[in-house]
């Protein structure tokens, strides 16, 4: 019997969701559908596309034919209003009603805009599609100095592909570092450097108060009383989970959609996946949002699978970033907030700050928790290893962060406790 399969999405979570059923189910419909005006594209590439380091056609995240090929129905510059779980049918803004067998919601994640005055004026962008990037693209023939708000990755890679432009760029950030939520202080400061080497201005601990102009950006106002000219702002503040869609129905949702080990909702034929999908986090053992394009497809796969009638089981994410700024490698895996007090937790570390190099791991109980890297990352991966599958580090803890560590050193401590290491 063929059934319907409804994806709101269009990126990498229902692109994954889509193949994995098409390969298991060859007769049933897939419809795909986006708020956008375009095929699926890779999102992660737009700082690149904006820095004019690749062309709009690199973007393509599957070639022209993909959903020909795949028998997949694409409704393009269509919202969905809401969803209604016990007719199973999904309402779209221009009244459409789609009924479906089993519905992914694979609706990613919108910028933070600040509700700060002015935040709607001409020249004020996120950073989020290619939309933004484009439109962006349009106004730095009439652009000199741009703000970004935020220290966080998007931000970063906003000021990095500006300044590729020959854009003067200032960073306004309200906390004291660069990316908060993936570095310490004295790897953020490592960061921090390398950017102003590169003629990136960052102002740290000031927030914005307002946006000045008449219709169009003329400056920011800080909280600090100074007052910045510029005729672009970019917001780079973080992402909400497009989630609205739910929020008037039985579909329990926290900080983005909750799911369970098989990526269903509690409404049985709905499951969710990628940026607005709450599910396991490895780590902290608890419901989290892991906002990763490894981790959408990962999960849109296992999503499509079961949508489709397999019964797969997801092991869970972590919060995992590889970035380079000029030269300067930065890997920041699961990392752990040290809870105070918690005498179990320790550190390891390493810092060469001449030479912009930087190691700290977090451990507890013998096992690894977390990891930042910087200037010096070829152990990312066994490191990720020994985080995701939580090995006992006894035996070889001291040699961690040995010039010479990697998998051999593993196995031959493993091997000395008769434990299985493949």
């Amino acid at each position: 019997m063929t059934k319907q399969f409804i994806i709101i999405g269009n990126s990498a979570a229902g692109i994954a969701a889509a193949e994995t059923i098409r390969q298991r189910d060859k007769e049933s419909k897939i419809i795909m559908i986006s708020d956008e005006d375009c095929p699926a594209y890779c999102r992660c590439m737009l700082s690149y596309y904006l820095a004019g380091e690749v062309k709009e056609k690199t973007l393509s995240y599957r070639p022209a034919n993909f959903y020909q090929g795949n028998n997949v129905e694409l409704l393009l510059n269509k919202k969905v209003a809401r969803v209604d779980p016990k007719k199973n049918r999904v309402i779209c803004e221009d009244k459409t009603q789609l009924g479906y067998d089993a519905l992914l919601i694979a609706t990613g994640a919108r910028p933070k805009f600040p509700e700060v005055k002015g935040v709607k004026r001409t020249g004020v962008f996120g950073f989020r599609t290619i939309k933004d990037a484009q439109a962006i693209s349009a106004q730095l023939p009439v652009t000199k100095t741009a703000c970004i708000l935020g220290g966080g990755l998007i931000g970063l890679k906003a000021a990095y592909a500006l300044k590729k432009r020959n854009i003067e760029v200032k960073v306004i950030i309200k906390s004291p570092q660069v990316l908060s939520q993936m570095l310490d202080g004295q790897a953020a400061e490592l960061v921090r450097k390398k950017l102003e080497e590169h003629g990136i201005e960052v102002l740290l601990g000031q927030d914005v108060l307002e946006i000045i102009g008449e219709g169009d950006v003329k400056a920011v106002k800080l909280d600090s009383g100074k007052a910045i000219g510029c005729t672009m702002v970019i917001v780079g503040k973080g992402v909400s989970p497009n989630i609205e869609l739910i929020k008037d129905s039985e579909v329990r949702f926290n900080q983005g959609i909750l799911a369970d080990r098989f990526l269903k909702t509690n409404a049985g034929n709905i499951y969710a996946a990628g940026d607005a999908c709450e599910s396991f986090d490895l780590v902290s053992g608890e419901p989290g949002i892991n906002a990763l394009w490894p981790v959408a497809v990962e999960q849109g796969k296992i999503a499509g699978a079961n949508m489709s009638g397999a019964d797969l089981t997801y092991d869970g994410s972590l919060g995992m970033n590889s970035l380079e700024f000029f030269g300067l490698p930065v890997v920041s895996l699961a990392v752990y907030k040290v809870k105070q007090g918690d005498s179990a937790c320790e550190e390891l570390k390493i810092i060469n700050p001449r030479e912009n190099k930087y190691k700290k791991l977090i451990l507890k109980n013998n096992r690894l928790l977390g990891a930042v890297l910087v200037g010096e990352i070829k152990n990312s991966g066994v490191y990720l290893r020994l985080i995701r599958e939580k090995i006992d580090l006894s035996g070889f803890k001291d040699k961690l962060l040995e010039e010479n560590f990697g998998y051999p050193v593993i196995k031959d401590a493993l091997i000395e406790r008769d434990t299985t290491y493949v």
